[in-house]
């Protein structure tokens, strides 16, 4: 009887995870270019700011 509870209770998280997804964080390039868009920022802090995120990390995990 707990198996049933157990399956119906997961079956109703699992169909709610289902309707309403997590909405996908912006990543960072997305973000400076809606920045530059609205005019937050100028041209030479968005080059700058980009040179930067297309830099290869060299942070080893």
């Amino acid at each position: 009887m707990i198996a049933l509870w157990v399956l119906v209770v997961g079956l109703v998280v699992w169909g709610v995870a289902r309707l309403f997804p997590a909405r996908p964080d912006d990543d960072s390039l997305t973000v400076l270019d809606a920045r530059l868009a609205s005019g937050a920022i100028d041209l030479q802090t968005y080059e700058r700011i980009r040179a930067e995120l297309d830099r290869p990390s060299r942070i080893s995990i």
